[in-house]
């Protein structure tokens, strides 16, 4: 028997509404996102089907609407509409200006189609919401890293980056095919391919001097991003091992994701933390001496003769 409950009637709705939002959707994406079988996602496309929605199916690949059927947009429900707000000041604090001006851009046009009782409530909101960013997206050299990478991503052509590494004396000429970004431990990065390197690398975008498209496409095929940050093959990664009180333990929880985190155990009122670091040396030896008081290095032992010189060093300058 069919479930003609209103919960059936939403959950179709969105379907209609994801099926125009991408070229190709699959039935399991469809079951995880709503919870549901694959026999009710089956069912409910064959419902939108006797109603009159074209919809073309290929077996192995998935469904999508045949070319040029659109419906007018949906009204926006309350909780969504206030959910837009939050997502604004996200994209002014954390992205660069130019790509925070076409989201400003875009939130005009979707909060055009609220109703206006929904409208006052989105512009009382906005005076509500406040996120506070101390640092910056992008270097002032390069304001608009972001916008230019996005551009590149989706025209599939090579970027020129001046860009200035850790441990280089000034900025080097990089050509880049961008996979994708990401944003970690309060700083954006793009992965990509470097055809200085001859192999794939990530870049943090407040080190780049400068960017320039250019015309020539890619010439490689790239996998999606996803598929390159958890290839431990692609990245030179160090196991590292702490120990700390379990009291200090949860003041670094926020952060610690961004240093690499894997696991961790309690035992006698201590935990034992395991990390896989990219910069064991300069980025995670660093944050560990911010608690290093109240810790242990369990391993490696390349980490603790690393804190070690960083300790004398600072004590030296104390000295001075």
């Amino acid at each position: 028997m069919f479930d003609e409950s209103p919960k059936r009637f939403d959950r179709i709705v969105a379907i209609l509404i994801q099926l125009q939002s991408r070229k190709v959707v699959k039935a399991h994406e469809l079951a995880e996102r709503f919870e549901v079988s694959l026999r009710t996602i089956y069912r409910d496309i064959r419902t939108l089907e006797v109603s009159g929605v074209p919809i073309y199916s290929e077996a192995g690949v998935g469904y999508s609407l045949m070319e040029g059927y659109r419906l007018p947009p949906v009204m926006f429900t309350r909780e969504e509409a206030q959910s837009f707000i939050a997502a604004e000041k996200l994209m002014q604090q954390f992205t660069d200006k130019e790509l925070g001006n076409h989201y400003a851009a875009a939130m005009y046009k979707l909060k055009a189609v609220l109703k206006s009782s929904d409208k006052d409530l989105v512009t009382d909101m906005e005076s509500k919401v406040l996120i506070r960013n101390s640092g910056q997206a992008t270097d002032q050299k390069a304001p608009n890293a972001l916008t230019s990478i996005f551009r590149s991503i989706g025209e599939k052509m090579q970027v020129i980056l001046q860009y200035e590494s850790i441990a280089s004396d000034g900025p080097i000429e990089r050509i880049i095919e961008p996979v994708g970004v990401f944003h970690e431990n309060n700083n954006w990065y793009i992965y990509g391919y470097c055809h200085l390197r001859e192999d794939y690398r990530q870049f943090r975008t407040d080190r780049i001097h400068h960017i320039k498209m250019t015309d020539q496409p890619f010439s490689l095929f790239h996998e999606a991003l996803e598929t390159y940050l958890h290839d431990d093959k692609n990245e030179n990664l160090t196991k590292i091992v702490i120990r700390l009180d379990e009291n200090i333990a949860k003041y670094i929880m926020a952060d610690r994701r961004g240093y690499g985190f894997v696991s961790e155990t309690e035992n006698d009122g201590e935990v034992e933390m395991t990390f896989m670091s990219r910069d064991p040396e300069h980025g995670f030896a660093r944050w560990y001496m911010m608690f290093g008081d109240c810790a242990r290095i369990v391993e490696p032992e390349s980490l603790k003769t690393r804190v070690s010189e960083l300790l004398s060093s600072s004590l030296a300058r104390l000295k001075e």
